[in-house]
């Protein structure tokens, strides 16, 4: 089967399907699904969750406090936001239950670029993934037990609550129509559809000065006036969203800044499960789930002013932070990219992580106990006790930052901001289209200085760019030594030979001569060389250190035929004779270096570790610029 033809099964998959409403009634008998309401479905989509024992995983158990958390399949595109993501859940299982929730409208407060958009649109997704039942060519897709009252229950089968819907205009004028004859109407199976709004509807707010509540219930349509009466149902156009999201999800981005008086059809629809239209027809049914979204400020206005009190207590408010996990933040770039025309184009590592490091240290208030820095990698899981006493527990900083001002994760630099850095990191470079840290930071100085920020706000950034700056040399610093090292590997072996040699002479007390040179070294001659690897690595107590390796370097051979170990193998070692080796950049500049100049051997050292570096995830270009700014910053 080709594509052409599997796309078209799908879709025939899921076209309508009629049957009659006796039918129907013998189905809902078998399947409590046929009559499901909206919760119910969108609660079946999102499945059962995982439990996570965080008392099991060393991380997570710092994170969350060692506690049992719920991770769902339908949200794995969502990072970092395990708590609010339970609340949306825990929302919509109540609604489901019938619960107050059920009345009232899912509204996800957060920053811009806070993933709110995201989260509706998966719950849209999923919603389209489960079928309903409705009258068919109803146009608010009327629910067939709208047809029954709840004294029908036993002899049908099903619960009262599910028997109090109303039929919609429509619907009673088609049974007049009937003369009431209900076993004339069909059902039909529907799968909602956002494309198509069929139980699926997205309103915005227009302009506050004509917009009216005919973007909710919908209106006349003047077209229909000759042949019909103003009041009849089929002059009425059921064109709002009420209409089009019944049975489903009605979305409303940035609900609080639409005007008060266009809100007021919500509070009859969640209240009562129904809505008056704009003429004087009967009522019309919703039964479906209200979902709005904005950001802080537009809260703040609407909830302070005391006429929308009676809409603000059918709110059931939903705090979407910012992710403050650098390592979650990370995949939300990695995924962006992945969407994108920049997945093929080279990334050199710590990239993404400086900037997800950077957009969650401007999230993060400000600690009494220690750097901001240390905050960052406690929230992320790390743990820090043993090597900085000033860190404390992830509980401890959220306690201490509820007491701030401004709430942690609400503020700061959104993700949308770091995807735009990111864009111009990767087209930075006229040579190539590659992202590297350098350049990353570069960018992210220039743009600081350009937004218009307060002092203070300004000021914290370029620390932030400043400390980043610092720990990315750090990192350099490292992959460059160990390209170095490996590309100049027979340097490392011959000082460890020299030095298990000359140790052992010299804790022996005997003098040494040198079988190539032929050169006798005296026990104070010994002492010179040995201290001289020794001293950069700050070796306190060297007689018992050489005695240790001496001894390891002899258990290695007699174990191998006499042949000394690698000076890699035994880390205490390795450690000093890295420091000798690395006592003086200048000594490493023939080979790091992008000149021309040295000898042959030098070239071909420098071609080594240029592949190295290359094979870490670095293009040639890349290791050219960080290789020039790595010197220039070492020797200042």
């Amino acid at each position: 089967m080709n594509l052409l033809q599997k796309v078209g099964q799908r879709l025939i998959s899921k076209a309508e399907n009629e049957m009659s409403l006796e039918e129907y009634l013998k189905l809902c008998k078998k399947d409590p699904l046929m009559y499901a309401t909206a919760s119910e479905r969108l609660l079946a989509a999102i499945g059962e969750p995982v439990q996570v024992d965080t008392r099991k995983d060393e991380r997570l158990g710092r994170i969350f406090s060692n506690q049992m958390i719920k991770i769902y399949d339908a949200f794995k595109e969502i990072y970092g936001l395990e708590v609010p993501l339970k609340d949306v859940v825990s929302f919509v299982k109540h609604a489901a239950q019938g619960l107050e929730e059920k009345k009232q409208i899912l509204y996800l407060l957060g920053p811009v670029g806070s993933s709110k958009s995201t989260i509706v649109r998966i719950l849209k997704k999923l919603m389209e993934s489960v079928a309903f039942y409705a009258i068919a060519e109803s146009p608010v897709y009327d629910n067939p037990l709208s047809l029954f009252s709840p004294e029908d229950s036993k002899v049908l089968g099903i619960p009262e609550r599910y028997l109090s819907v109303i039929p919609s205009p429509w619907l009673t004028k088609k049974i007049k129509e009937f003369n009431g004859d209900i076993s004339r109407l069909k059902v039909v199976k529907l799968y909602p559809n956002e494309a198509n709004q069929i139980a699926i509807s997205h309103i915005e707010p227009g302009d506050e000065n004509n917009q009216d509540i005919s973007s909710l219930v919908g209106k006349l349509n003047i077209r229909q006036i000759g042949e019909y009466d103003v009041n009849d149902p089929d002059a009425y156009s059921f064109s709002g969203g009420l209409c089009q999201g019944n049975r489903g999800i009605v979305e409303f981005a940035e609900m609080f800044k639409a005007p008060i008086k266009s809100l007021n059809p919500l509070l009859e629809a969640t209240q009562s499960g129904f809505y008056k239209g704009t003429e004087s027809i009967a009522a019309i049914p919703f039964d479906g789930i209200i979902i709005a979204h904005s950001n802080e400020s537009e809260w703040q206005k609407f909830r302070t002013d005391k006429r929308n009190e009676a809409l603000i207590d059918r709110i059931f408010i939903t705090r979407i932070p910012y992710s403050l996990r650098y390592s979650e933040e990370q995949k939300i770039y990695e995924k962006m990219l992945k969407e994108s025309s920049l997945s093929e184009a080279p990334c050199s590592p710590k990239t993404l992580e400086t900037l997800a490091q950077f957009s969650v240290l401007s999230r993060l208030v400000n600690t009494k106990h220690g750097d901001i820095s240390i905050k960052m990698k406690v929230y992320n899981g790390e743990s820090l006790k043993a090597k900085n006493i000033e860190a404390k527990s992830v509980y401890e900083y959220q306690k201490e930052a509820h007491d701030a001002e401004e709430e942690e994760g609400f503020f700061g630099q959104s993700t949308r901001f770091a995807f735009k850095i990111l864009a111009q990191t990767f087209n930075y470079d006229t040579q190539e289209v590659a992202a590297n840290p350098l350049h990353l930071l570069f960018i992210l100085n220039d743009k600081i200085k350009q937004e218009h920020l307060s002092q203070e706000d300004e000021k914290k950034l370029l620390e932030i760019t400043k400390y980043l700056s610092a720990e990315f040399l750090k990192f350099l610093d490292g992959e460059i030594k160990k390209a170095y090292i490996e590309s100049y590997d027979d340097y490392g072996q011959n000082i460890f030979d020299r030095y298990v040699t000359y140790a052992d002479n010299w804790l022996s007390e005997e003098d040494y001569r040198d079988p190539l040179s032929n050169m006798l070294m005296t026990a104070k001659d010994l002492e010179e060389f040995l201290e001289e690897v020794e001293t950069p690595a700050g070796i306190s107590n060297p007689k018992d250190f050489r005695n240790e390796i001496v001894k390891f370097c002899l258990r290695h051979k007699a174990k191998n035929d006499g042949n000394n170990p690698r000076w890699t193998s035994y880390q205490k070692i390795r450690e000093v004779i890295e420091a000798k080796i690395f006592s003086n950049i200048d000594d490493m500049l023939p080979i790091i270096s992008n000149t021309s100049q040295g000898t042959v051997k030098d070239k071909e050292h420098h071609e080594d570790f240029v592949s190295r570096m290359m094979k870490g995830g670095y293009t040639r270009n890349q290791i050219h610029v960080l290789i020039d700014w790595y010197i220039r910053s070492s020797k200042s």
